[in-house]
């Protein structure tokens, strides 16, 4: 049996008696070139009954465009331990996949890469937009060069302040935070304790440790910085945090996750510890990942909606790519909002306090 051979855009010209200069013009989309719709349509046709499909690095020389969004994330091997992100690479990727584009995944701060790496990728032209995720404080010099240089971008951000220029999906998680933590001081909780999901130069990190400062400040209760610690993206980092937080010796009735990978951490650190949640310490995360459900117990928590950033950060993209607003009823707004929500599970108790 013979191998299978796809066809050429001279297969093509030739079924449909034309130049194989008519069908690159035609089958990417090249106006203004005295090619009548009847000669369009026959080679449209043609293709469509060959199978022919366009050479994504011809296409992209003739039309300037590479059918590739880039989505920028701080560590490709944060993949493998913050579900929240799998979930919104999952979503992407099939969303971009609907829309006929491809996804590449770039990172920021991978060993033996300079800051701001990523910029190759705009500066040679191999994208045609890009998304990032959580950027440092110390990026937004390079997002403001991507976005004088043209380049659609948009930027999943939790800091609209910093970032009023650019087009944005918005998650405020120092209020989702301070919601979490007003949670358990309305359970009676004082003494609660923050395990923060990276180290604090993220901006998400240091608007939910913000969060929990608030919120504690707002119930006139002190911040006692001897019950915050940095965990480091990944389950065993939450759990080794939570240890070190306990090694302190600070009592506490409550903590709060920086998100659920975290959390699940922190539930193995308590239970080797010999604590009970929610009877001895209760516990909250952040994200409301799948697992979360099935945490033992359930585990309290502020969904964050990683499908619904995705989608909404894929099409204030593509609106950049048309230069235009959405639609005639839709002006496009810089900023989409996202509004995580609290769900109440098994993980947090009323506290009683012995009586005087």
């Amino acid at each position: 049996m013979k191998p299978f051979s796809p066809p050429t855009s001279a297969a093509v010209a030739k079924a449909a008696g034309v130049s194989r200069t008519t069908v690159s013009f035609v089958l990417n989309g090249v106006q203004n070139q005295g090619i009548s719709a009847a000669t369009r349509a026959k080679v449209l046709a043609v293709a469509k009954d060959m199978g022919y499909q366009p050479n994504a690095a011809a296409r992209s020389l003739v039309s300037g465009s590479t059918g590739t969004v880039a989505l920028v994330i701080p560590k490709a091997s944060h993949l493998a331990v913050d579900s929240f992100l799998a979930q919104l690479v999952a979503t992407l990727n099939e969303a971009c996949h609907q829309q006929g584009l491809k996804m590449l995944i770039e990172s920021t701060d991978e060993e033996g890469r300079e800051p701001g790496g990523f910029l190759k990728l705009v500066n040679q032209r191999r994208i045609d937009g890009l998304i990032m995720a959580n950027p440092r404080t110390s990026e937004h010099a390079h997002l403001d060069r991507i976005q004088a240089a043209g380049i659609p971008l948009v930027v999943l951000t939790s800091r609209p302040s910093e970032l009023p220029h650019l087009f944005t999906v918005l998650s405020d998680t120092s209020v989702s935070a301070r919601t979490a933590v007003q949670h358990l001081i309305g359970l009676g909780h004082r003494e609660i304790a923050f395990v923060s999901f990276a180290p604090p130069e993220f901006e998400s990190v240091h608007e939910r440790e913000l969060g929990w400062r608030e919120a504690l400040r707002q119930a006139g209760l002190k911040v006692n910085e001897s019950l915050l610690v940095y965990a480091d993206i990944s389950a065993q980092s939450g759990y080794e945090a939570t240890r070190r937080l306990l090694a302190k010796g600070q009592p506490f009735t409550a903590l709060f996750a920086g998100n659920d990978t975290i959390a699940m951490g922190a539930l193995r650190a308590l239970k080797e510890a010999g604590l009970k949640v929610p009877q001895d310490v209760s516990v909250v995360g952040y994200d409301d990942i799948p697992m979360a459900a099935f945490a033992d117990p359930p585990l309290t928590t502020m969904r964050a909606d990683p499908v619904g950033q995705a989608h909404a950060a894929l099409k204030l993209l593509q609106a950049q790519f048309k230069g235009a607003p959405e639609s005639s009823d839709e002006v496009l707004n810089l900023q989409r909002e996202v509004h995580p929500e609290l769900v109440i599970r098994q993980s947090c108790a009323q506290l009683t306090r012995p009586k005087t």
